[in-house]
């Protein structure tokens, strides 16, 4: 006799399994705020860490990396004096920005809810 396999069991493994994908490639506290800059368009490595406040030079480095070998950064070396790097996102990259939007707009009602929350106390 042949087990019966639950669908909903195989879609929910494979559905967090997705999931844990896609935290294993955002992980970390400046990956999601790296791409979320990006998505304004290229910039230099001093700008990137400019605008992302509280950023060490090297774990910017470090993330900008990771990033590129998955395929979600560019890095691109131009040919001035001194050298200038920039970096931007890939149209793979560009993929994530609905996801970075809605987390934007979420973070948005979030802090106004917790700030309405604490000014009626």
């Amino acid at each position: 006799m042949k087990e019966k396999i639950d669908l909903d069991s195989v879609r929910c493994t494979a559905h967090h399994m997705a999931i844990n994908d896609t935290m294993d490639v955002l992980s970390g506290k400046w990956k999601i705020r790296i791409i979320g800059s990006l998505g304004f368009g290229k910039q230099r490595f001093m700008e990137l860490k400019a605008n992302i406040d509280g950023i060490a030079a090297k774990m910017l480095s470090k993330e900008l990396q990771q990033l590129e070998l998955n395929g979600l950064v560019t890095r691109t070396v131009l040919d001035t004096k001194p050298i200038t790097v920039e970096y931007e996102l890939t149209e793979y990259g560009h993929s994530l920005q609905p996801i970075i939007n809605e987390m934007s707009a979420w973070g948005i009602k979030h802090r106004e809810r917790i700030v309405k929350q604490m000014s009626a106390k």
